[in-house]
């Protein structure tokens, strides 16, 4: 422990900024609270003179309680989002009606919705007939004809 006592609170200051920046290289915002109690820890250690024991226990205390306050400003992993289908749009579409905008010929057509013209595959059908969204397979649509 030579180092953080020839250092002082210099010490607490380095491994906080080491410990940030290995949260940005490997984020999964672990990482940042440790570095949070070793930036409190070191201007602790700056304010009141502390020995290196003292130091050390004081990280301890401030790395639990961070971590501990980190787990409650942060979300749950499984947390429902209030928009699940934000960067999977095509799976929204599943259960929904449209109207075709060209024939489906050979099993492929094309529907418009919204501002999005999207291929779709099903059934052979004529332009202007109402197709029910079945399924999603990546930016393609798998669609049926909507009863009426």
């Amino acid at each position: 422990m030579s180092l953080v006592d020839h250092l002082g609170p210099w010490a607490w200051f380095v491994i906080g900024g080491v410990l940030l920046l290995a949260e940005i290289a490997a984020p999964g915002a672990f990482l940042v609270w440790l570095g949070i109690a070793a930036l409190v820890t070191g201007a602790l250690a700056y304010a009141v003179s502390l020995p290196w024991q003292g130091e050390v226990v004081a990280f301890a205390v401030l790395a639990v309680v961070a971590v501990m306050i980190g787990r409650k400003v942060t979300p749950a992993p499984g947390k429902a989002s209030d928009r699940p289908f934000l960067n999977r749009r095509a799976e929204g579409f599943v259960g929904r009606v449209f109207t075709l905008d060209a024939p489906i010929e050979d099993g492929i057509g094309r529907v418009r919705i919204d501002d999005t013209v999207w291929r779709i595959e099903g059934p052979d059908l004529p332009a202007g007939q109402d197709v029910r969204v079945v399924a999603a397979d990546g930016p393609v649509l798998k669609v049926a004809a909507a009863e009426r």
